[in-house]
């Protein structure tokens, strides 16, 4: 009668377990965001880049492209490198001579950018660029505007979760933060992950595509894509993906391989990216790469990891990418990256905070199974 009733034999010998595992994830999720408060280091970044900042004056940036701001030195950097591309210099040439005039490594070669940036900037100029971020941002609230509608459970939290995509995505489109390869490529992703349907995956490609030329932390979103196909048994869509990873590899070998005929062991060298910062590492990127910099950490760090809970409990094809590719960006966060690197988080921000609109369904979920309901 069970069986009639639709309850599977297995969900009898096995249902009686979900309470308790309810009540361990709601355990698991409170003893994390402890751990947040207790781990973020977004206050000690923040107190050491004030420090830097009041030490060294601000330097101005070239003219006709976008200043840093605050003694911001990457952003001056980028904006220096595209000015002199725009002026007919070679690129490669020109980013390490700037990196080493300011005593920026350059060694090993993925301390010097990918070239697609500076040379979109020099043919666009700053205000061509604003207009550009303009444009994909728009386009990226409409293709998340019909994906919200087309999976279950968005259509009815598609306005609050546009406006916390447009949020998420707002600081990096700052005008001195065009300069930023994480910018571009995190709303470019944004772009690609809200196009991307089963068997209807192009557009989505294409934009994944220019966020992977443009900085190569696009990397695991373009696997994660093709894992999925995979498992999906599309194989069209699985060699696209594929072709697209290894197209980047090449062109990657290419940078390395003239980066590498320019540079000599006497440069700067980058110290080590693999710095195991832990939980801390996770939540001060996200708190700086966002408004919840405007909060004390011991507040923004665990609200900081709360969409993680809403992409998990939201029961759909976006919410289990959003999971398991957050996640991802989650634990690199933790393995790798230093406190300066922080920005790394632009790559995730426009979208990450989309899944806070799921967060009371899924607490709702956990509690009512608790209780055995």
């Amino acid at each position: 009668m069970a069986g009639l009733r639709g309850r599977s034999p297995a969900w009898d010998r096995f249902g009686h377990w979900a309470p308790l595992a309810a009540m361990l994830v709601l355990a698991f999720t409170v003893l994390l965001l402890l751990a947040a408060i207790w781990t973020d280091r977004s206050d000690l970044i923040k107190s050491e880049q004030d420090a830097i900042s009041a030490a060294q004056p601000p330097v101005t940036a070239p003219a006709g492209y976008a200043a840093a701001a605050s003694g911001e030195e990457d952003l001056e950097l980028y904006s220096a490198i595209a000015a002199r591309v725009a002026a007919g210099e070679p690129y490669h040439q020109v980013a390490v001579e700037e990196q080493r005039a300011r005593d920026f490594p350059v060694r090993p070669g993925l301390a010097v950018r990918l070239p697609t940036l500076a040379y979109m900037t020099a043919a666009l100029g700053h205000f061509g660029m604003a207009v550009l971020a303009g444009i994909i941002g728009l386009l990226t609230i409409l293709a998340w505007y019909r994906r919200l509608g087309d999976e279950p459970g968005g259509e009815e939290h598609r306005t609050i979760a546009l406006l916390l995509l447009v949020i998420g995505g707002a600081i990096g489109l700052k005008a001195q933060y065009l300069v930023l390869h994480e910018v571009w490529a995190g709303l470019l992703l944004a772009l690609s992950f809200g196009l991307h349907r089963p068997g209807k995956w192009m557009l989505a490609w294409l934009a994944a595509a220019a966020a992977l030329a443009i900085r190569e932390h696009a990397l695991p979103f373009v696997s994660l894509m093709g894992a999925i196909a995979l498992l999906r048994r599309d194989w069209r869509e699985t060699l696209a993906w594929g072709v697209l990873v290894l197209a980047f590899l090449i062109g990657l070998a290419v940078h390395l391989t003239i980066v590498g005929e320019i540079i000599s062991p006497a440069d700067p060298a980058s110290p080590p990216w693999l710095v195991l910062r832990g939980l801390g590492g996770w939540t001060s990127n996200i708190v700086l790469s966002s408004t919840l910099y405007l909060l004390p950490g011991m507040v923004a760090a665990p609200i900081a990891l709360l969409p993680l809970l809403g992409w998990a409990g939201w029961k759909s094809d976006a919410g289990l990418f959003g999971l398991l590719l957050f996640a991802g960006y989650g634990l690199l966060f933790m393995l790798a990256g230093r406190d300066n690197n922080f920005y790394w988080a632009l790559v995730i921000t426009p979208c990450w905070f989309m899944g806070l609109v799921f967060v009371p369904r899924a607490l709702k979920s956990l509690w009512n199974s608790a209780r055995g309901r």
